[in-house]
C-alpha cells in the first residue's frame, strides 16, 4: 500500500512538474534498498505514463515552445544511449555520490532562482 502511496503522490508532483520522478529514485534506493540501476529503469517507466498527461496540459495551456521541443528531442535521442553507456560503466557508489549532487545543486539553484 504504501508503495501506491508514493506512486500516486510523485505522479501528482511529476504532472506539476515538480520532480516526482527524483523524489521516486530517492524512496527506491533510500527507502526500498533499490540498485540504482533499477530504480532508474522503474523511473524512466514511470516518466513513460505521467508524462505524456503533463506534456497535454502544457501544450493547451501554451507552455511549450515547439522550436525548443524538438531540439531538446534531438539532442536527447542523440545523448540518451551515450549517457546509459556511461552510467554502465559507472561503479554504483560513484553513481550514487554523482545524482546526489545533481540533486543538491538543483535544489541550491531553485532556492536561489529569480522568478520573472
Amino acid at each position: 500500500m504504501s508503495g501506491f502511496l508514493v506512486g500516486a503522490v510523485t505522479g501528482v508532483l511529476s504532472g506539476f512538474g515538480i520532480g516526482g520522478g527524483s523524489l521516486l529514485i530517492l524512496w527506491l534506493t533510500m527507502m526500498e534498498g533499490t540498485a540504482q540501476y533499477t530504480a532508474a529503469g522503474i523511473n524512466l517507466l514511470y516518466f513513460l505514463c505521467c508524462a505524456p498527461a503533463a506534456l497535454i496540459s502544457h501544450i493547451r495551456h501554451h507552455l511549450v515552445d515547439k522550436r525548443a521541443a524538438i531540439w531538446c528531442a534531438v539532442a536527447g535521442c542523440i545523448t540518451s544511449p551515450l549517457a546509459s553507456f556511461a552510467a554502465g560503466a559507472i561503479p554504483m557508489d560513484w553513481l550514487r555520490r554523482l545524482f546526489g549532487v545533481l540533486l543538491l545543486i538543483l535544489g541550491v539553484k531553485e532556492l536561489f532562482a529569480k522568478r520573472k
